[in-house]
């Protein structure tokens, strides 16, 4: 099996993604860009890349994939990036600080999507632009669906993905949590690109087992329930097998606004 870290695996697994998001940002040499639950910074260092004469500030909950992020950027040779450990909807952010504000599934997980909104919009220039990716509802993604059902057992649903993961799924919820925190404009377009889970059938496995869900789920069976459960996600991956790897469908929203 492929070793793959938890980045590594993200990034990989958004990569048809990823190239949606990039072109929509619409980047320019001297923008300003703030980059919302960064990760490791892919994300970051491609806007870094666009932004060549401004700069790229990536802020993240997580100071390993901070620390993951910073090294690769030092590798990259990019000198116009920051990152700052912190979370988004408090951050103490310079007021009017930003032209762009970018996220790769990274606002879904905000307790209070409007407080954290309006302080996103108090950090940008007015007229300053917001390009965000989310998931669309649990029941348009395969991944969210085809995992839980091949683990689940007679007496124990699947293991259930955490919160906050589809919170953004419904269009007219998030226009209406961007107008009251202070954008304008808001646009939607649809993402539909299949999400990858490593080349074989062994490493998608060792991926899903990685989940705190999954972890938390067979933990809760006794060992006869646990291996029938494995063994039907085993089967259901040799299903998602393709030449190119283990696909799964999924959509997803990009979402743009300005600040108004």
């Amino acid at each position: 099996m492929s070793v793959l870290t938890i980045a590594d695996h993200y990034d990989a697994e958004l990569r048809r993604h990823n190239e949606h998001l990039r072109a929509a940002t619409g980047i320019g040499p001297a923008d300003r860009v703030l980059d919302i639950g960064c990760g490791a910074g892919q994300t970051t260092r491609d806007a870094a890349r666009a932004a060549t004469s401004g700069s790229v500030l990536g802020v993240d909950i997580s100071e390993q994939m901070l620390e993951r992020a910073r090294r690769l950027t030092l590798e990259a040779g990019l000198r116009n990036i920051t990152y700052e450990f912190g979370d988004a909807q408090i951050h103490r952010f310079r007021p009017a600080s930003f032209d762009v504000l970018i996220s790769r599934f990274g606002t879904m997980f905000f307790s209070d999507h409007v407080m954290a909104f309006a302080n996103l919009a108090t950090a940008s220039r007015r007229g300053a632009r917001l390009v965000m990716m989310v998931w669309q509802s649990g029941a348009r993604n395969e991944w969210a669906t085809a995992i839980p059902e091949a683990l689940a057992v007679p007496g124990h649903s699947g293991p259930a993905w955490g919160p906050g993961l589809f919170s953004l799924a419904e269009t007219d919820v998030v226009e209406a949590i961007l107008q009251k925190a202070g954008f304008a404009d808001v646009g939607f377009t649809e993402v539909h690109e299949p999400v990858y889970y490593g080349p074989d059938e062994d490493t998608a496995y060792h991926i899903i087992l990685s989940f705190s869900s999954t972890k938390d789920f067979l933990a809760r069976l006794d060992a006869g329930d646990a291996e029938r459960a494995l063994d039907r996600l085993r089967r259901m991956l040799a299903n998602h097998l393709t030449e190119g790897g283990v696909f799964f469908d999924s959509r997803a929203w990009i979402v743009t606004a300005r600040v108004s």
